[in-house]
């Protein structure tokens, strides 16, 4: 039977599966070259992969911020998944990475306890860099793929075929680096907190983010992938692929990051080359807020479920 402690750490997988399965397909969805169950399936099967085989590199991240007990491991992957839920219910795309730092925030705050700001200013960094990189992989990629397509002998029909073959490729890929890097965020506080080793770990993990992925919103994806920029399919591809290089890379770093700040940056750097006056800067505006209200809502969120334990 599994311990109490951990359902928390599983809705947090349900909820971090449930925001970032819509981010890595969303694209593709929204411009309408992959179908709702054929990306739902393949999601759920490449996340619980890349999880398996890649994911255990970011709990060392987590476990070096603050020290964990049972108890706060719980209270942290409550309050990260209760933020993620709720940037979901106002249809804007969560960072589960700044939601689980965060919560780990507000606990170690309330507890008094010593914080790693070393590991937090290295996390930081890569939190910068994440959109950055992503937005310079979609400009390189655009390009570079355009080229070698139209150098390509074939008609503009057998052109978007290998588009759309692209399209499963790179969702897959992105999948799998989501699990790779992000299982971190659901597991890691109790591979910290000794109640799990690592291969279990992540095991539960990835099958806690697969569950979310049934219960993609679809709200959030729209946002992501038609309401920012308008996404034409080769666009779409280039921003699915460009997530997973940039998600995929930092997890060979061993830092869990935003999923949703690589798609936006990808899709920024889409909306540069097509002209900025693509850009919807309203809903720019607004996930950028998200990016900013997501830590302190979990920070806030920790805080008080922490000094209700204390005193019931």
């Amino acid at each position: 039977m599994l311990p109490y402690q951990l359902l928390s750490g599983i809705y947090m997988g349900w909820a971090l599966g449930r925001n970032d399965s819509s981010n890595i397909f969303g694209p593709a969805i929204a411009s309408k070259s992959v179908k709702v169950h054929q990306a739902i399936i393949l999601c759920a099967f490449f996340v619980i992969i890349g999880s398996v085989l890649q994911g255990a590199a970011g709990f060392a991240t987590i476990g070096s911020l603050t020290n964990l007990t049972l108890t706060t491991a719980f209270i942290t992957s409550l309050a990260a998944g209760l933020t993620v839920t709720c940037m979901n219910l106002v249809k804007l795309p969560a960072s589960t990475s700044q939601a689980i730092i965060g919560a780990l925030l507000g606990v170690g705050i309330l507890k008094a306890q010593k914080i790693d700001f070393l590991s937090l200013d290295k996390v930081l960094i890569c939190w910068v860099t994440t959109p950055l990189m992503a937005a310079l992989a979609a400009y390189i990629l655009y390009k570079i793929i355009a080229l070698i397509i139209n150098a390509l002998p074939v008609n503009i029909f057998t052109q978007d075929k290998i588009i759309r073959i692209g399209f499963f490729c790179a969702g897959c890929y992105s999948a799998y680096a989501l699990g790779a890097n992000n299982v971190a965020n659901v597991t890691g506080v109790y591979v910290a907190s000794s109640l799990l080793e690592p291969w279990l770990a992540a095991l539960i993990g990835g099958v806690s983010i697969a569950l979310g992925v049934f219960s993609y919103s679809k709200k959030v994806m729209f946002t992501v992938g038609k309401r920012l920029v308008a996404l034409d399919p080769y666009s779409a591809f280039i921003t699915m692929l460009s997530i997973g290089f940039t998600v995929h890379f930092f997890a060979f770093v061993g830092v869990p990051v935003s999923i949703s700040q690589a798609v936006i940056g990808a899709v920024l750097g889409i909306g540069i080359l097509k002209g900025v006056q693509t850009i919807n800067l309203k809903i720019l505006f607004l996930v950028l807020f998200g990016w900013i209200g997501t830590p302190l809502i979990a920070i806030a969120l920790a805080f008080c479920l922490t000094y209700l334990s204390a005193i019931i």
